[in-house]
């Protein structure tokens, strides 16, 4: 009360941002983002002091590209962004261009990409950040505008993704956190490892309220020598194959229990390559002499590389799953897409299960499925499902062995429901869209599109929140055989989906 009344509730909000152990004093380290703010001097991090570059150690120069969101794809445009201040948007109409369009980082600085010594069979994942957060420890705070130092592994990913924006994240809000990584090729001196990351950036600063960017995922992959002194490829991007790939959160008050404001857009391009392999940063001739980097003419010396031959690799699509079911167990049983989802059930004689939503549901775009008059906090409905039912063993067992699964955005299928050119899809898309109701829908079907069970995730949330004896409606019951109420209910509605199929399959 006396922090509120000598600061106002504007000024607490601040204060609150900094304050990350909360015992109302700033600390020197709490203090520094506003010191870097108002003498414009950031000091040595201590990885920099640490690694000061050997006279023998090589650089690569990674370049970013950008295209700023398109704010047409945003839900709210389509009523002109009707009682949004421009204040609230500011810093995102302001990113137009990356932070550092170019770096020059040492070689030896992506040596955290490298696997642990428990971890060099192809496709096995390990955990580059690992993630601290499940539905059970909840959700980080969203009044924060300045990001934590990074410590450890989880330098070098800072410094990459601040090549975009000034404040990344490494650590989201959100489960699943972090940073996962698996070999994708073998050779004798090199590996490529392929990447999964998730993180975010905070786009507002004091005095405007937090404006929360969370692109679904960043992956990549990056061709190193095992002992980390030679980076022959890197690359790190957004996806942008989904109509629909950022998530965006704002605050509009000077409190965490604040109303926000969240909605979904389309990134084109978000990412950072490197112009070719790592160099020396200092030459030396045959006898251990320094020599110039250009030749007598004035022209650049060309280095010449080996050729790499690989011994071992599996493909990417193959290493990308693998690491998504890492960040993902639900995704364990695999979901195909929308149209082939209908055409497996039909081959194999199995129902679809299918789930339609506003954002993806295998990447960080997702933990917006919440009602959008809610105040924080409240979990998002798909993420809530995708972390606990749907990566549950007996739901993976019964859908493994009866379903053929789908996950859609309801763009998506919009679109698809307007495209005249295959009827039958179009068919598919509309059973669907008849009963979808914001913002998740499970939905069980035949073959040919007919819906036999639905089920709303906040209704489902609802009533499994709720004591058995306390839920009126039959539809679903509760069994015994299972402690989690979620589990046996969800259970029961694949079941029921099940026998409402039969006089059609018979």
């Amino acid at each position: 009360e006396l922090a509120l009344k000598s600061l106002g509730s504007e000024g607490l909000f601040l204060f609150s941002s900094l304050d990350t152990n909360n015992d109302l004093y700033l600390s020197p380290e709490e203090f520094k983002p506003i010191a870097e703010k108002l003498t414009g001097v950031a000091p040595i991090s201590e990885f920099e002091e640490e690694e000061t570059p050997d006279p023998s150690g090589e650089t690569l120069s990674v370049v970013a590209k950008f295209q700023p969101l398109v704010m047409e794809t945003m839900t709210k445009s389509k009523d002109g962004f009707l009682g949004i201040s421009h204040v609230a948007l500011s810093g995102l109409r302001n990113w137009t261009a990356p932070a550092a369009p170019m770096s020059v980082m040492l070689a030896r600085q992506f040596k955290a990409f490298l696997p642990p010594k428990n971890k060099v069979d192809l496709g096995d994942p390990w955990w580059i950040i690992p993630s601290e957060l499940n539905i059970f420890t909840g959700y980080l705070s969203n009044n924060r505008f300045y990001p934590p130092p990074p410590k450890g592994k989880e330098i070098i990913i800072h410094r990459l993704l601040s090549m975009f924006h000034p404040r990344p994240f490494v650590k989201t809000r959100f489960a699943p956190q972090g940073a996962v990584a698996c070999i994708q090729a073998i050779s004798t001196f090199y590996y490529t490892i392929a990447f999964r990351i998730h993180a975010e950036f905070q786009l507002n600063e004091p005095p405007d309220f937090p404006f929360w960017f969370s692109p679904g995922q960043f992956t990549g992959h990056i061709i190193l020598s095992k002992d980390s002194s030679h980076v022959r490829e890197f690359k790190l991007f957004v996806p942008n194959n989904r109509s629909l790939n950022v998530d965006m959160e704002w605050l509009y008050g000077a409190s965490e229990s604040s109303n926000m404001e969240v909605d979904i857009g389309y990134l084109p391009q978000m990412e950072l390559e490197s112009t070719g392999p790592s160099i020396p940063s200092v030459i030396h001739d045959e006898n251990g002499n320094v020599i110039d980097s250009r030749d007598p003419s004035g022209e650049p010396i060309q280095f010449v590389f080996e050729e790499i031959t690989w011994q071992q690799e599996i493909p990417w699509e193959e290493a990308a799953q693998k690491l998504e079911v890492a960040m993902y167990p639900f995704k364990k049983v695999s979901y195909l897409p929308f149209t082939q989802a209908f055409e497996r059930a039909k081959a194999e004689k199995k129902l679809v299960h299918s789930i339609l939503l506003w954002g993806a549901l295998d990447d960080q775009s997702c933990k917006h499925n919440k009602l959008l008059s809610a105040s924080l906090p409240m979990p998002g409905s798909g993420r809530t499902l995708r972390e606990t039912v749907l990566e549950r063993s007996p739901i993976l067992a019964l859908r493994n062995e009866s379903f053929i699964s789908s996950w859609s955005l309801v763009k998506e299928l919009e679109e698809l429901q307007t495209n005249r050119e295959n009827e039958f899809y179009s068919k598919l898309a509309d059973l669907h869209l008849e009963k979808y109701n914001f913002p998740v829908e499970m939905i069980i079907c035949l073959p040919n599109g007919t819906v036999v069970h639905h089920i709303n995730a906040n209704y489902f949330l609802d009533i499994t929140s709720m004591k058995p004896e306390d839920v009126e409606s039959s539809i679903f019951s509760f069994s015994t055989n299972f402690e989690d109420p979620s589990t046996a209910t969800y259970l029961q509605f694949l079941k029921e989906g099940l026998q409402r199929a039969k006089p059609y399959l018979q």
